[in-house]
């Protein structure tokens, strides 16, 4: 598993993201931000909240991404 070592936040939600190994991308998280928890990211000054815990992003309202998810997402969709 590539875990995070590095967030941070952009405009229009897009964070760019540095895994172990020196892999970076920025990656556009748009698509993943809609209702419930998720919407709270609509928010740029709450997007750039954003933190590297244990080699996962997460913001303090708990929702988090899985690294590995990002690592291949991110191969295929990066900016």
């Amino acid at each position: 598993m590539k875990n995070i070592i590095e967030a941070k936040a952009l405009n229009n939600n897009i964070l760019q993201i540095r895994f172990e190994g020196g892999d970076t991308f920025n990656v556009d998280l748009k698509p993943f931000i809609k209702s419930g928890v998720s919407s709270a990211l609509k928010d740029q000054q709450y997007f750039g909240l954003v933190k590297v815990e244990e080699g996962y992003i997460t913001w303090p309202n708990g929702y988090d991404f899985c690294p590995e998810f990002l690592y291949d997402y991110a191969k295929n969709h990066h900016e």
